[in-house]
C-alpha cells in the first residue's frame, strides 16, 4: 500500500504554498517595509524638505554662475579655517538655495575634526540657520532606521528588502487573474475589498516595486558580500583605483611643505562647464589649499544621466593644470551606478520626480493594506472577534502604530523644528528623540484603545496635525503660504500644499474607517464551501 496524503488532506499546490510565504514574509517584517517605504517616498524631495526646515535661509530667485560660487566660497573657507587639509562644496543649484560645505579642522581628530556650514552662493558669507538634520533624517532613516549602529540598521534593511522581493515574486505567482484584479475593486466589502486594494496597488507599481526592491540591495552589496572585493582589489593600490571607479572623493594625501597659493578655482570650474554645461558642476573638493601638493577635483552633476559613477577633472592645485580626467569607469562599476541611481531617483526632473513620488506611495500603502488584510481576514474566523488571542492582539497593534502611528511621529518632527528653541543644544537630536518619544506613544496609545477607536484617533490625530503645520509656520516664519505665493517661493508654496493634502488624505481614511461596521462573526460552513473561499482570497 502507498503512502501519502489523504483526501480529505491533499498535497498543497504551488499556489497554496507560494500563497503561505507571501503572508508570512510579508507580515514577519511589514512594519519594517512600511516604515522604509514611507520615509523613502519622503525623502524624493529630502532637498525640498530640508530648505522648508531652515527658514532662515533665504529664497534663491535664480542659481548663480557655479564657477564664481566656487571660487567664492573657496576663499571664504581658507580664511575661516586657514591651513586645513580639506574642503568639500556642495554648489548650489535649482534645489538648493545655499552652499553647503564641510572642512577639515587644522590639528584635531576623531568625529570632531570636521566641521560643516552652509554659504550663501551670492556674498559667499556663512549663514545662520537653525540646527536641523531636515529631509536627511528621513533618508538616513530609510535604510538604517537610526539609533541602531549604522551596520547593523544597513543589515536589517537589507534583510526586509530580500523578504520583500520574495513577497512580490510569491504574490506574483499566488494571483493567476493579476491583472484583471487590477480593475476590479468593491467597496464595503470587508476582507474583499482589502484584497482588491491591495492587488490594485501591487499591480499598479510591480515594475517599480521590483525595480526599487532589487536596486535597494545592489546600493549596499559590498556590504553583504565583501569577499569577492577583497579577493579581487587586495593592494593599496588596488583599492585606490576602486575606490576612484566608485567616488570623486579625493583623499588629502602628505603635504609638501612648500607654500603655494592656490590657483583660480573659477578657472578649473569653467574647464568642467565647458564639458558637461554650466549648470551641471555639483560638487567641489579641494586638498592641501596654499600648499604645492593641493589638488581640485570638480564634480559633474547627476541631471541627464542615469548613473550615480562619479565623473570628475582632477586638477594641480598650484597651477591649475588638468592632470585626470575620469569620465568612465568599468563595466561593473557602471552597472552599480545604474542600479545606483534608478534607485534614488537623483537624475530625474519635477515631473519624474513626482511619479517616483505617487508610485512610492501606491508601494507604501500595498504594504499597508497587507498588514491590516492579515487582521481582516483572520478577525472573522475569531470564535469571539471582541476577545482575540495575545498573537493578533499584538499584530492588530502594532499594524496601528506601524502605519496611523508613523505618520504622526513624521508629523510631530516637523512641528519640534518649529517649536524648540533655536539656541537649544543638540537641537537636532532632539527634533529625532521627540519623533521617537511621538512614536512611542502612539503604541501605548494603541494598546490602551480599543483597535478601532485607535485606528480613528491616530489617523484624525495625524490629518489635525498635518493641517495645522502651515499654520504654525506662518506663526513661527516669515514665509507663510499667502507670503510664498505673492513672492514665487515655490519649495514652501509645495510643502505647505502637500502638508494640506496629506491632512485630507489622512481625514477621509479616518472617516472611512469611522463608518465601517466591520464584518461579524459568521457560522462555520461546510469544507468545498470554505476552500473556495481561501481560493478567492488568497494573497
Amino acid at each position: 500500500m502507498k503512502r501519502g496524503k489523504s483526501a480529505t488532506n491533499p498535497v498543497p499546490g504551488i499556489r497554496q504554498t507560494m500563497s503561505d510565504l507571501h503572508i508570512w514574509t510579508g507580515l514577519l517584517v511589514g512594519w519594517f517595509l512600511y516604515a522604509m517605504f514611507l520615509t523613502g517616498t519622503v525623502s524624493y524631495f529630502k532637498d525640498e524638505l530640508s530648505q522648508w526646515m531652515r527658514p532662515e535661509l533665504p529664497r534663491q530667485a535664480e542659481v548663480p554662475d557655479p564657477a564664481v560660487v566656487a571660487q567664492l566660497v573657496a576663499a571664504k573657507v581658507q580664511a575661516i579655517s586657514p591651513g586645513t587639509s580639506q574642503m568639500s562644496l556642495r554648489l548650489s543649484d535649482a534645489r538648493n538655495n545655499s552652499v553647503n560645505v564641510f572642512w577639515r579642522k587644522p590639528n584635531e581628530k576623531g568625529r570632531r575634526a570636521f566641521a560643516e556650514a552652509n554659504f550663501d552662493p551670492r556674498s559667499g558669507e556663512e549663514l545662520s540657520a537653525r540646527e536641523t538634520t531636515g529631509g536627511d533624517f528621513f533618508y538616513r532613516f530609510h535604510f538604517q532606521f537610526h539609533y541602531m549602529p549604522a551596520f547593523w540598521g544597513r543589515w536589517l534593511a537589507g534583510f526586509c528588502a530580500m523578504f520583500m522581493l520574495v513577497a512580490i515574486v510569491s504574490g506574483v505567482i499566488t494571483h493567476k487573474k493579476i491583472f484583471a484584479d487590477f480593475f476590479t475593486f468593491r467597496w464595503g466589502k470587508g476582507q474583499r475589498s482589502w484584497l482588491d486594494a491591495h492587488n490594485a496597488l501591487a499591480v499598479f507599481g510591480l515594475p517599480f516595486h521590483l525595480m526599487i526592491t532589487y536596486t535597494g540591495l545592489v546600493t549596499l552589496m559590498a556590504m553583504y558580500m565583501p569577499w569577492g572585493e577583497r579577493e579581487a582589489f587586495r593592494t593599496p593600490q588596488q583599492r585606490q583605483e576602486m575606490s576612484a571607479q566608485l567616488s570623486a572623493f579625493i583623499q588629502p594625501g602628505k603635504p609638501s611643505g612648500e607654500a603655494m597659493p592656490l590657483a583660480s578655482v573659477e578657472d578649473m570650474v569653467r574647464q568642467a562647464q565647458a564639458r558637461w554645461g554650466q549648470y551641471n558642476v555639483s560638487r567641489v573638493t579641494i586638498t592641501h589649499p596654499g600648499d604645492a601638493a593641493s589638488r581640485v577635483a570638480v564634480t559633474r552633476g547627476e541631471a541627464s544621466r542615469v548613473s550615480m559613477s562619479p565623473q570628475y577633472l582632477l586638477f594641480e592645485g598650484s597651477s591649475g593644470k588638468l592632470l585626470e580626467v575620469h569620465d568612465s569607469v568599468g563595466a561593473a562599476a557602471e552597472t552599480r551606478g545604474v542600479l545606483y541611481a534608478l534607485h534614488l531617483g537623483r537624475f530625474s526632473d519635477a515631473v519624474t520626480r513626482w511619479l517616483y513620488f505617487l508610485v512610492s506611495l501606491a508601494g507604501t500603502a500595498m504594504v499597508g493594506t497587507g498588514l491590516v488584510m492579515w487582521t481582516v481576514k483572520r478577525r472573522a474566523r475569531l470564535p469571539d472577534p471582541q476577545r482575540p488571542y495575545f498573537g493578533f492582539r499584538v499584530v492588530e497593534r502594532l499594524n496601528i502604530a506601524g502605519i496611523a502611528g508613523l505618520s504622526v511621529a513624521m508629523t510631530v518632527f516637523l512641528w519640534s523644528n518649529r517649536l524648540l528653541p533655536l539656541g537649544m543644544a543638540a537641537r537636532a537630536d532632539w527634533e529625532i528623540h521627540v519623533f521617537f518619544i511621538a512614536w512611542a506613544l502612539t503604541l501605548a496609545h494603541a494598546m490602551l484603545r480599543p483597535a478601532r477607536a485607535a485606528w480613528v484617533e491616530q489617523f484624525y490625530a495625524a490629518a489635525v496635525l498635518l493641517a495645522l503645520l502651515p499654520v504654525l509656520n506662518a506663526l513661527t516664519t516669515d514665509r507663510p503660504l499667502w507670503t510664498s505665493l505673492l513672492s514665487g517661493d515655490w519649495v514652501f508654496v509645495g510643502t505647505d500644499l502637500m502638508l494640506l493634502a496629506l491632512a485630507g488624505l489622512h481625514a477621509l481614511i479616518a472617516w472611512r474607517v469611522t463608518k465601517h461596521r466591520g464584518t461579524a462573526a459568521k457560522p462555520r460552513r461546510d469544507a468545498a464551501a470554505g476552500a473556495r473561499d481561501m481560493e478567492g482570497a488568497r494573497a
